[in-house]
């Protein structure tokens, strides 16, 4: 093989759908292994929410956006198939953030060893991108005590089911906000959820009053929308907002207005937002905090796995349509 595939970011999304028209899938030199490096074959690659905001023109966002005629940001996990670096050698696998393409040449930096005798798809779906924020921004942030009650947006989400199962396991009350019938009976069925909205058939607000009687102690917000109006006016004295992602706010040209500002006064609300790349240097403490949930297995997952480095491209709009069951993950 003298080349290998990958798809440029050419142009910046508007408002409607993700299409072709943004990439250019294009041909590339195998490049050639130089001492200190080494080459991996990508073999999953994560499509994750976060993407809509790499691609935008925002340059005051936390992370500098996919400048145009790049590779398109992603993370994934692949096999070291060729090595010149003392720590990697042939046969290792890694995470980390190689980009949308078939082949990766790394010098170490932002790779990973992956250790867990787990399938990609586990690997991308708990230890990778959605666990860590998860696991952040729940104990960082939310900071859940037993007996409270917890709304998590999104959750069917690869996200949002794993917030609701670490808290059902350290034994809050946990109400998800889902987009189907379908979602709702996983989540609650499966992921042992205490109830489940459906925002798109249910009356939100004597949904949410049914399933939170004594209110909301910890609101993890996936999605905007809505229902966040209506679990902000449920917040209890001295609760605490999570703010993750806004995925139906960000295809919007004049997002929904947020919250009137005068209860956060009144109930001394303590509402955070947060990204994973402020967070990296904490990685192996979330993991260490994680880990024990995933072995003990109170940490399920299910992946939506797509097929071929090219279905990433319109693979993206299943978050705007919510059409995505788990994990989203393309299979190169």
């Amino acid at each position: 093989m003298t080349t290998y595939t990958a798809i440029n970011l050419i142009a910046r999304p508007g408002t409607g759908p993700i299409g072709p028209e943004l990439f250019e899938v294009v041909q590339v030199a195998m490049p050639t292994v130089g001492e200190g490096q080494f080459l991996v074959k990508q073999n999953h690659m994560s499509l994750d929410p976060a993407m809509f905001g790499w691609m935008s023109a925002d340059t005051e966002s936390y992370i500098p956006p996919v400048a145009l005629g790049d590779v398109m940001r992603s993370s994934g996990i692949g096999e070291v198939v060729e090595s010149q670096h003392a720590d990697f050698k042939v046969g290792d696998r890694v995470m980390g953030m190689m980009g949308w393409k078939e082949y990766h040449l790394s010098d170490g930096a932002g790779l990973n060893k992956v250790a867990a005798p787990l399938p990609d798809e586990a690997i991308l779906s708990v230890f990778a991108l959605p666990g860590l924020t998860a696991t952040q921004g729940l104990y960082s942030i939310g900071k859940p005590k037993s007996g409270e009650t917890l709304v998590v947006s999104g959750a069917a989400g690869s996200v949002g089911s794993i917030v609701g199962q670490l808290a059902k396991a350290d034994g809050l009350r946990v109400i998800g906000v889902v987009g189907s019938d379908e979602k709702a009976d996983w989540i609650v069925n499966e992921l042992g959820f205490d109830g489940a909205i459906n925002y798109k058939t249910d009356n939100l607000a004597e949904k949410l009053a049914e399933l939170t009687p004594n209110g909301v102690d910890v609101y993890f917000e996936n999605t905007g929308g809505p229902i966040q109006h209506h679990v902000f006016e449920r917040m209890n004295a001295h609760g605490r907002i999570v703010v993750c992602g806004l995925i139906a706010d960000y295809p919007k040209q004049n997002p929904d207005l947020a919250p009137n500002w005068i209860p956060i006064i009144k109930k001394r609300l303590t509402i955070q937002g947060f990204t994973m790349p402020d967070h990296f240097g904490e990685i192996p403490a979330l993991l260490t905090k994680l880990t024990p949930y995933v072995m003990q297995g109170k940490i399920k997952h299910r992946a939506h796995v797509l097929e071929g480095l090219e279905s990433a491209i319109t693979g993206l709009n299943l978050f705007f349509t919510g059409k995505n069951k788990g994990k989203l993950i393309v299979k190169i």
